[in-house]
């Protein structure tokens, strides 16, 4: 299986109980969707290990889940802090405009005035919108709103978002 065509949806943070289940801190955006999914990846130091989901259950802002074939905390003990990945046929779809962040991580930034202003590094989660992480070939950064007026078009094939920057955002 290549990494490349998986997604994170959660990493594993904890065992719950003597059973085998652990607490899963969700990354993706909707964690009910954890009640769709039947199979998820495990990025263990030993490589990807494939696991059915054999119940799912929600506590606070995580998630409760269980796997099939492990029923005992000493089983799931050394996947602790591991990534739960999917794999991108399994994801949930677009809507249009919307992209999957591994897709836009290390694209070009340019404004609408032609200049480079560097890669996009990461996206911070703030609640109202997310924030576009920009930085430049000497590591300064950039935060952009991922909102309609400073996002004009994203190209996932050429690499390339092109955005306009409101005052003050500098």
């Amino acid at each position: 299986m290549d990494k490349e065509n998986m997604l994170q949806v959660g990493v594993i943070t904890q065992t719950h109980g003597i059973k085998g289940e652990v607490k899963v801190y969700p990354t993706t955006e909707d964690a009910g969707r954890f009640d769709e999914l039947k199979k998820v990846y495990i990025d263990s130091k030993e490589g990807l290990i494939p696991v059915k989901i054999n119940s799912v259950r929600y506590f606070k802002n995580l998630v409760i889940l269980k796997f099939k074939g492990i029923n005992d905390i000493n089983e799931v003990e050394k996947y602790k802090k591991c990534p739960l990945l999917i794999e991108r046929k399994d994801a949930i779809p677009l809507e249009e405009g919307e992209f999957f962040i591994t897709d836009i991580i290390g694209i070009s930034v340019v404004t609408d005035e032609d200049e480079v202003l560097g890669t996009l590094a990461d996206v911070l989660k703030t609640g109202a919108n997310d924030v576009y992480v920009v930085k430049d070939e000497q590591g300064k950064e950039i935060l952009i709103p991922a909102i309609r007026q400073c996002i004009l078009s994203t190209d996932i094939d050429e690499k390339v978002m092109k955005v306009h920057l409101l005052e003050g955002l500098r």
